[in-house]
């Protein structure tokens, strides 16, 4: 026995030596992008920034950006919040068990590893097309298309969020409110989303923060503007598609305002992501 016993402690100090180095080898590179991203950004803040828009080029900043970035991120929750979150409370009160749920469970995690491109390719389909006929071939990219498809990135992760929260709330809760003769549908609106709340609302800031960085699936629906703009119809700034366009132009001015830009949307998710973890660890204590 002392051989078995001394071959699983062996075992055990590799798997931990491998795990730890792993770690500090994904830690060494998150500090590294960390390191270069804060050096070159901040070094490109100024207050044009902040009240210039991309149009003026190495002499503007990325306002209209800034705005156009948080108007489609706002308008893609407001898309993909509500269906998330009913499909995420349908999947776990009232297709838990059945084949039906774990088909659309099998289905949302198909849909939350999509390539975002291919998401931005399905929606210009879908959006972009046949708006571009009842324009008589104007090619209609939209800041609403580019919404569409970020809350299409967007609701696999609200819905796994609320499905996962909804069934960590105690059986205990459920049984009491039946055995008081509360309907079912009151049952999941007053007691378990009540319960599942910060949960759900952790889910939707993961969510966005998922939203803030994407290029991709913009490139083919909002396309980019370099005015302002804030009608939803028409082509709109983003800060990763102006990140993406100024990066790929040798002009050390306009790759300083990149960086500036890369730097907002690391703070941004940043601040979202501690929000989320200060939200999830006060969660986890009201359970015990």
């Amino acid at each position: 026995m002392s051989a078995v016993y001394a071959r699983r402690r062996v075992v055990n100090v590799i798997a931990l030596g491998l795990s730890g180095l792993a770690t500090l080898i994904g830690l060494i590179f998150l500090v590294w992008i960390l390191e270069i991203t804060v050096q070159h950004g901040f070094s490109a803040m100024k207050p044009a920034l902040f009240t210039k828009i991309t149009a003026y080029q190495a002499d503007g900043g990325l306002v209209n950006a800034i705005v156009g970035s948080l108007e489609m991120d706002l308008m893609a929750l407001l898309i993909c919040t509500p269906i998330g979150v009913l499909a995420g409370t349908y999947l776990a009160e009232y297709a838990s068990s059945t084949r039906l749920g774990a088909s659309i469970r099998f289905l949302n995690d198909i849909l939350l590893s999509a390539p975002s491109i291919v998401l931005g390719l399905f929606v210009y389909v879908i959006v972009v097309l046949p708006m571009t006929e009842l324009t008589h071939g104007r090619i209609s990219f939209s800041a609403f298309a580019g919404s569409v498809a970020l809350a299409l990135i967007g609701l696999p992760v609200i819905v796994r969020t609320t499905d996962e929260m909804l069934r960590l709330v105690p059986g205990t809760l459920r049984e009491a409110a039946l055995s008081l003769g509360v309907p079912q549908w009151k049952l999941t609106v007053q007691v378990l989303m009540r319960a599942a709340f910060s949960g759900i609302l952790t889910g939707v800031l993961l969510a966005l923060a998922r939203l803030a960085g994407e290029t991709a699936p913009l490139l083919f629906t909002a396309f980019g503007n370099n005015f302002m703009t804030v009608n939803p119809l028409n082509k709109m700034a983003s800060l990763p598609q102006t990140i993406y366009q100024y990066t790929g132009i040798a002009d050390a001015a306009l790759n300083a305002i990149a960086w500036a830009g890369a730097l907002l949307i690391t703070l941004f998710v940043l601040a979202l992501s501690l929000l989320t973890r200060i939200m999830f660890s006060r969660k986890k204590v009201s359970y015990e």
